[in-house]
């Protein structure tokens, strides 16, 4: 018989984490964190990727039901984050010209 999986749930602010963050994320999630039309962000899960190529930075991937899915790459790894937001338009715009 196997043991249950606990995992650990923290909340600081707007964040609320399950998972680790890779590397140079929560500087970005602190800065969007901040927003007035954010009211939480949630870190995914992490993927290591073979090759160390590609883009690298905070890119927004499509909206959900409750606001958008982000991804974070750092080269070797991506990790997904997921927005809740009040105001789509208003988040999309907001990090479109933060980011690009």
């Amino acid at each position: 018989m196997g043991y249950p999986i606990i995992m650990s749930r923290r909340r600081s602010g707007k964040l609320k984490t399950e998972h680790h963050l890779l590397e140079g994320l929560e500087e970005y999630l602190s800065e969007i964190g901040e927003w007035e039309v954010v009211e939480s962000i949630i870190p995914g899960r992490i993927v290591r990727q073979n090759k160390g190529r590609g883009s690298k930075g905070l890119f927004l991937k499509y909206r959900t039901l409750s606001g958008y899915k982000l991804l974070y790459k750092n080269g070797t790894s991506v990790q997904e984050v997921f927005v809740v937001c009040n105001d789509y338009g208003l988040f999309e715009k907001k990090f479109k010209e933060r980011f690009g």
